[in-house]
């Protein structure tokens, strides 16, 4: 019967989780003509959703909106409603917690929501990042104390989020989707729905080997990332600039792929992952030296631009307390609009903490939600004018947003510490600026 509703599309996804993942992976599903209800424990969000409106970039409003219109989209903090679903996708957030151990306490809470209301029939998928084994030894074992039996009663899968915000080529639609089971029949089904909503379906033998895939994935741009900013640091003091070695290096067809430096790594999945390998790996008693080197290289980056811009003031006789530092850019990365695990948090505690008055310009986060780690960080954006300019003493590219004009603020501003090679078309007032 189940095949059968995935079929016809007459099959009703819920999709716990109305994040940066969730959402998307709801509209696409709505999109192929599922109807689909948000599951999210954020009143303020469901509510929103409710009234056709969005909350994130990467999903308009008018999309929403749409959707709602051919009735094929909805929101509640209802979980009792799960057993009107079919589909059952679980797109939560998989933290670090304070010791950088895995904090799975939001998987296991919702497997307990599921479980309760888990029926006959119900297909359970784990998006959610992870390390391997998750959805076999922890995700099964709690849905079978409902008393039903995977793969004769309800179906398990994992299939792992795969999504960049503020990609403009690929889509939750268009990105091949990596498909697994916990056995053959829940594989089968996984696949079946997939496949009817996104354009190419990747099975995989195993659920712990997706699980493997996903986090192998964010490791490698994890450790590449961690030896081009090695690298940076080292050249710097050789006098050579990173980025026109990378720009040059990428000219090579073969053998070399080109990854940037930064202040540091951002978003749910490149910071958190590498930990959550490393964990793993000290239960089965192997150690990931490369790894765990790699999260340490990256962790320490707001250290060292914090360090390269009180540098900057001492050389122009400013010293850090009482400075004025004005950073551009506190989201992860480019064009989005989140700020999870964002290198900006971290470089605005070190330089309040050494007594610097710090503001932020971000167009896409007019003000800091709450954040877990930094209860403290509350700041609005402020708008960059000449005369908020010329009153910093210096400007610190965090994030290069695309619409900000650079040749601006170089125009304008004392100091202009650059941690994206954001100014490299800026002609005029090149003295000025200092990459880190």
């Amino acid at each position: 019967m189940l095949k059968r509703l995935m079929e016809t599309r007459k099959a009703v996804v819920g999709v716990i989780g109305g994040g940066y993942v969730g959402l998307p992976l709801a509209r696409t599903a709505a999109n192929a003509g599922f109807r689909v209800l948000v599951f999210d424990i954020d009143r303020e969000k469901v509510e929103l959703l409710r009234h056709g409106k969005s909350y994130i970039v990467s999903v308009t409003s008018e999309e929403i909106a749409g959707l709602m219109r051919q009735k094929l989209f909805g929101a509640t903090s209802d979980f009792d409603v799960l057993r009107e679903v079919d589909v059952i996708l679980i797109c939560v957030p998989t933290p670090l917690g304070l010791h950088r151990e895995p904090d799975l306490s939001a998987v296991r809470s919702t497997a307990n929501e599921i479980a309760q209301r888990l029926r006959k029939g119900h297909l359970v998928v784990l998006e959610s990042t992870t390390y391997p084994g998750t959805t076999e030894e922890l995700l099964l074992p709690i849905l079978e104390e409902s008393g039903l039996k995977c793969g004769r009663d309800f179906f398990l899968a994992y299939s792992p989020e795969r999504e960049d915000p503020g990609n403009r080529v690929y889509s939750t639609r268009s990105i091949p989707k990596v498909v697994s089971g916990i056995d053959e029949k829940s594989a089968r089904l996984a696949q079946l729905f997939y496949s009817r909503i996104v354009k190419k379906v990747v099975p995989a033998s195993s659920a712990r080997l997706a699980e493997a895939v996903k986090i192998t994935e964010n490791v490698y741009r994890a450790v590449n990332i961690a030896l081009v900013n090695e690298l940076k640091m080292l050249f710097a003091k050789m006098g050579i600039d990173i980025w026109e070695v990378i720009e040059i290096a990428k000219t090579k067809p073969f053998g070399f792929q080109a990854f940037y430096p930064g202040p540091g790594l951002g978003g749910h999945c490149i910071p958190i992952d590498p930990f959550y390998l490393s964990w793993k790996a000290k239960e089965v008693g192997q150690p990931t030296k490369f790894v765990e080197l790699a999260g340490e290289i990256n962790t320490a980056m707001p250290d060292y631009v914090v360090n390269q811009l009180v540098r900057a003031l001492n050389e122009r006789g400013k010293p850090p307390k009482g400075a004025k530092i004005l950073i551009l850019g506190v989201a992860y990365k480019r064009d989005v609009d989140d700020v999870r695990e964002s290198p900006a948090l971290p470089i605005i505690t070190l330089l309040n903490e050494r007594g610097a008055k710090v503001s932020y310009h971000d167009p896409h986060i007019k003000e800091f939600p709450a954040l877990r780690h930094y209860p403290g960080l509350k700041m609005k954006s402020v708008k960059v004018t000449r005369k908020l300019l010329a009153s910093q003493d210096a400007v610190l590219i965090v994030t290069d947003h695309s619409c900000v004009d650079y040749g601006f603020v170089v125009q304008y501003a004392r100091l202009v510490v650059d941690t994206r090679n954001a100014t490299r078309t800026v002609k005029k007032g090149r003295e000025k600026i200092v990459k880190a």
